[in-house]
């Protein structure tokens, strides 16, 4: 047999995939540290949940004592081998890995549920004359969802505004020459981004490029039309050796193919790309949602309308509320409804104020120092309230809590073509744009960017994220004015 053919694989250059050996500056990066606060929280939000069903059945359904082997701080063993088991899971299926994984709130609740089917299945295998309480059970089922789900939203929250802070981002770029100096930019004025090197897109797989990555200390890639070769996944393999993750800019094919679902057709690798049977569920339940939590929010915050209608009525003369048109679902016309920030004239002073407007492709109209803006209406726009009674919209059916935002009909004459796409969903009071710098945003085409992402992308997971992110953006006034 030829020697080639019989060569095994050295130490030194084992399989594509084999994971690098575990180091000390790996365990001490942001990374980690973000898996094992989020680890702990997990196991926080089990402990109160079994503890609150263990409260509530003791006096008449206790946990059966061969169930119980011992007891650390105040729980039963069951607890640690379950939560053990639930945060194993949980870090298989990568929700401990990156900001979009750990968001993915629906997977961490059906992972949790998984757990308890599991543990159910076990349990009659165990002893299949014991019976454990089911109000027990049903209680803690309920409650881990409830409370794994809640921490996550908030520690979330919590972390992204730290990371956003403190964590300095050293970004390797690779892209072609053409999109390098734009991409730079973009980065550059982002907090918490450096762009420590660059290569074209067309070097990609080379030796060069890696070692380049390597010698800049990056800690993320960002990828822009790799070039098409026998291995596409060469780099990102190479990247996760290395634990260095990779961020690609996806075309609109690619977010496609993101739908799709691997098989072998007639011996061909291909796509499945269909609609599941419970398709239009997903959709539906968020329409519920809308309802239900714009009318628990008129409720709760009604308290807060009255104190900002009294303000307003005092420091200005003019209504409370100010109504405008703005271009909805399928290109409707419809009034939203906000409190009012500016004087009364300003709608008549914007015609003299259009050859100020900040925005350099003119589809907005954006002036930082905006001499329409009453005193109170500074404070509104920077914490956002003056968008409240937009949850009467949601109520008409008029908007949805997450979507893409509806804009001016001033705005939607100086629309190009492809900028209409947004007018196929139901606009939003909040949406990716908004999480995503909101005003900082220079031009119209990375905002309906944006929201094209946000529609080939939709599911109700995304909608729970980006209302999480909103609430820890809107507490802060990040690129609000």
């Amino acid at each position: 047999m030829d020697s080639k053919l019989r060569q095994r694989p050295s130490p030194a250059n084992p399989d594509l995939r084999a994971p690098q050996r575990l180091q000390l500056q790996q365990l001490l990066s942001w990374r980690w540290q973000r898996a094992i606060v989020l680890a702990l929280g997990d196991v926080l939000a089990l402990a109160i949940a079994w503890q609150l069903a263990r409260y509530f059945n003791q006096f008449y359904s206790p946990m059966p004592d061969p169930l119980v082997w011992w007891v650390w701080f105040g729980l039963p063993s069951l607890f640690w081998v379950f939560a053990a088991v639930t945060v194993l899971w949980l870090a298989r299926r990568g929700l401990y890995s990156s900001n979009t994984q750990v968001s993915n709130y629906l997977k961490a609740g059906q992972t949790v549920s998984a757990v308890f089917l599991l543990a159910l299945v076990v349990s009659y295998f165990y002893d299949p004359y014991l019976d454990p309480p089911r109000s027990l059970f049903i209680t803690a089922w309920l409650g881990s969802v409830v409370f794994v789900v809640t921490g996550r939203l908030i520690n979330n929250a919590v972390l992204r505004q730290v990371e956003r802070d403190q964590v300095q981002s050293r970004v390797f770029l690779v892209a072609p020459a053409q999109r390098l100096q734009r991409l730079s930019q973009v980065l550059q004025k982002r907090a918490g981004c450096q762009v420590v090197g660059a290569a074209l897109a067309a070097t990609a797989n080379s030796e060069t490029t890696f070692q380049a990555i390597l010698g800049a200390r990056a800690t993320e890639v960002l990828v822009e039309s790799l070039p098409e070769t026998e291995l596409a996944s060469k780099l990102y393999w190479r990247l996760r050796r290395a634990g260095i993750p990779m961020k690609l800019l996806p075309s609109s094919r690619e977010m496609l193919y993101r739908r799709g679902v691997p098989e072998v057709f007639a011996g061909l690798p291909v796509l499945s790309i269909h609609d599941t049977l419970v398709g239009g569920l997903e959709y539906r339940l968020k329409r519920v949602l809308d309802f239900l939590g714009a009318g628990l929010g008129v409720l709760v915050l009604m308290p807060v309308f009255v104190g900002i209608a009294i303000a307003i009525k005092v420091t200005s003369p003019g209504p409370v509320f100010f109504r405008q048109e703005r271009m909805g679902l399928h290109g409707q016309v419809f009034h939203v409804w906000k409190f009012r920030t500016m004087v009364t004239q300003a709608a008549q002073m914007q015609a003299q104020l259009e050859a100020q407007n900040e925005n350099p492709d003119g589809v907005m109209f954006k002036i930082k120092q905006d001499p329409r803006i009453t005193a109170v209406g500074h404070l509104l726009r920077r914490t956002s309230l003056d968008e409240l009674p937009q949850l009467f919209n949601v109520l008409l059916g008029q908007m949805s809590l997450v979507g893409p935002r509806p804009l001016p009909l001033r705005d939607i004459q100086h629309f190009d073509p492809w900028h209409h796409i947004r007018h196929q969903v139901l606009p939003g009071i909040t949406g990716l744009w908004q999480i995503s710098g909101r005003s900082d945003i220079e031009s119209f085409d990375d905002a309906a960017r944006l929201d094209l992402y946000y529609i080939d992308n939709w599911s109700l997971n995304l909608d729970l994220d980006i209302l999480t992110e909103t609430i820890r953006i809107v507490l802060f006034g990040k690129g609000a004015y």
